[in-house]
């Protein structure tokens, strides 16, 4: 039983997945970090409330609704949204494009038993197991 227990946790993908939790942990301190010590105040300077908005709130029938602690949340929420798509993902994808380009996908026909796309130098169907003939590379069927 333990056996089976060790087997699973030194697998390499449950690993790999424990260094990216705890590696985005420490991620998100810093752009949680980064949002709440300088795009929050910059939002303050340009709309006037510094920074602070948990002090709005308004009133509907003698009900007081304390929307500002829900605007500081929302704010730091799509500040932080952008910064990690401009600072991490667009970048990111960027390099992948960039230096691992997509290879080129094989020519592909129809089977003429079942109809499912094979390759074109296929010479016999993955789907239904028929006999077809390869098509030479370089002709379109």
């Amino acid at each position: 039983m333990l056996k089976g227990f060790r087997d699973f946790m030194m697998r390499g993908n449950v690993i790999d997945m424990a260094v990216g939790v705890v590696i985005g942990a420490a991620f998100t301190g810093v752009v949680t970090g980064f949002v709440s010590a300088f795009l929050t105040p910059l939002v303050g300077v340009v709309v006037g409330a510094a920074g602070d908005f948990s002090s709005y709130k308004f009133t509907v029938a003698g009900v007081t609704f304390p929307c500002g602690q829900f605007l500081n949340v929302l704010i730091a929420f799509l500040m932080t949204a952008a910064v990690l798509y401009f600072c991490v993902v667009l970048p990111v994808t960027k390099a992948t494009a960039r230096y691992l380009p997509k290879k080129p996908k094989a020519p592909k026909r129809p089977c003429p038993e079942c109809l499912t796309e094979i390759p074109q130098a296929a010479r016999r169907c993955a789907a239904c197991t028929a006999v077809v003939e390869p098509v030479a590379v370089g002709t379109t069927y």
